[in-house]
């Protein structure tokens, strides 16, 4: 039996804590061995946007109790931002991926950067120099200069920038709805398939 894939997790302090929950809902059903890590104002992110309930220590629980038991196919391991000793800090730990959902500006520089200051930067650039995809959702608007030239250093560098801008063309009726389909758009650039939104089919 083979082992189930890794991917690790970063969320942020950008709006947006429904698509980060979504998403860790959608791998967790599909079986994957989640490693999550949480900055400092993406642990206040979950709390502000989706109450207390949803805060780091009882976030397993409240994935299920929204998402239903299929999340609990996968397994969640919640790493500190400050641990740089955890093996998502080291190549030779097998992740197959990264997702930063939301992906804050300050995430953002560090990651374009190099910096390494804090365990999610340094996931990253575990990701980049060992050529895994690293999908970077970045939830800011407008966006200055220096912004946009992160976003491009990230590129060059093989992340793969996929903004926090959910379509219209499949009709959402609810906030869930849009979450899904940013989701789904994250497990595909991950490398898995799903049916979080119906595809486009060039029907009118």
């Amino acid at each position: 039996m083979s082992e189930a894939p890794g991917i690790v997790v970063a969320i942020t302090g950008a709006s947006g804590a429904l698509y980060a929950v979504r998403t860790l809902a959608a791998l967790l059903a599909e079986g994957c061995r989640v490693e999550l890590v949480v900055s400092d104002f993406g642990r206040r992110l979950l709390r502000d946007e989706l109450g207390e309930e949803a805060a780091v220590d009882r976030l397993g629980a409240w994935l299920e109790g929204k998402y239903g038991e299929a999340v609990r196919r996968g397994t969640l391991q919640v790493y500190s931002n400050r641990d740089l000793g955890a093996p998502i800090a080291s190549g030779s730990h097998g992740s197959r991926g990264m997702a930063i959902v939301p992906c804050s500006m300050k995430t953002l520089a560090g990651v374009a950067n190099g910096l390494s200051r804090s365990l999610v930067e340094r996931a990253a650039d575990v990701m980049l120099k060992e050529q895994r995809r690293l999908v970077i959702v970045p939830r800011e608007t407008p966006m200055s200069l220096p912004q946009l030239r992160n976003l491009v250093l990230c590129a060059e560098a093989g992340a793969m920038v996929l903004p926090a801008m959910p379509a219209f063309y499949q009709q959402p009726k609810s906030l869930d709805d849009l979450a899904d389909f940013m989701a789904g758009k994250i497990l595909s650039a991950l490398g898995f398939d799903h049916a979080l939104y119906p595809m486009w089919t060039g029907s009118v």
